[in-house]
């Protein structure tokens, strides 16, 4: 039976740039920021070892996958965990004609296509905490019954951070539909309606969300494209605030993502990387 991991402790990777260069990169267990200049390797870093994972949950290999990556987990004996990967540029999709035909949604994008999933697991995800409170309402414990009343804490706090968020425009979630739509001035405007920097704001912390608190990995590359400043200053906190348990791994050029307190959990691409 596979065994959960809590974080990654690190990456190593001995292949990068045609095996010229060594990556060894010690990980925290709450929030890791790669930084660099343009073209030195960070966006490759961080996409190679999301591809590694992918393949092992997917079990594809079951050794040595993506050749020249090792991770390693925490505990070391872990053989899983996990993950999800945030692609922050809005490009357009290829036939996004057969993919709105699919899906019965105007997606146009790679963040709408990222939305479109993510509505999906929103639904299980109210599935999933609603069939708690029932269990724990016929329980027939008083804990239990107050145990109930704590679930639908994170959803109600998503959506209020999002309300706040998205207050300058006067959008506000729809917290009687099933999945995510939203008022303005008395209209219902689709998310693949938002701006670029709405949607992909909704993404990141709708991932959180849908990770239910549990341990999990958080790929983001660039996650500050498209974002005003302000929500570059609180996107790491918003993204704790939601799930506390998640272990964020991101590449940036934006000084604000660490405004606000998360200076000592930046690392310089040349601190890791060695000829």
């Amino acid at each position: 039976m596979d065994k959960q991991a809590q974080y990654i402790k690190s990456i190593e990777i001995d292949s990068l740039w045609g095996k010229h260069k060594h990556v060894f990169w010690e990980l925290r267990p709450d929030v890791n920021i790669l930084s660099g200049s343009n073209g030195v390797g960070k966006s490759t870093i961080i996409n190679r070892s999301a591809a590694h994972l992918r393949i092992m949950h997917d079990n594809i290999v079951t050794s040595n996958p993506q050749e020249g990556v090792h991770i390693e987990f925490y505990p070391q004996d872990a053989t899983t965990i996990t993950f999800d990967v945030i692609s922050c540029v809005d490009r357009p999709v290829i036939n996004s004609e057969a993919l709105a035909r699919v899906s019965g949604a105007d997606v146009r994008t790679e963040l709408d296509w990222q939305l479109y999933n993510l509505q999906r697991r929103f639904l299980n995800y109210q599935v999933n905490i609603g069939n708690r409170i029932i269990s724990l309402l016929t329980s027939g414990n008083a804990d239990d019954q107050r145990l109930a009343a704590e679930i639908t804490k994170p959803k109600k706090m998503f959506q209020d951070m999002i309300d706040e968020l998205f207050a300058q425009t006067a959008k506000t979630i729809l917290r009687d539909r099933n999945e995510i739509y939203f008022s303005q001035y008395g209209e219902v405007i689709s998310p693949y309606l938002l701006s670029s920097g709405e949607k992909q704001l909704l993404v990141i912390l709708l991932t959180a969300l849908v990770q239910e608190s549990r341990p999990a990995v958080l790929f983001m590359d660039e996650p500050e494209v498209s974002l005003h400043i302000e929500w570059q200053q609180r996107l790491i906190s918003l993204i704790r605030t939601l799930n506390p348990n998640v272990q964020i791994i991101l590449c940036t050029h934006s000084p604000a993502i660490i405004m606000d307190g998360w200076m000592d959990a930046v690392t310089e691409i040349s601190e890791i990387v060695k000829e």
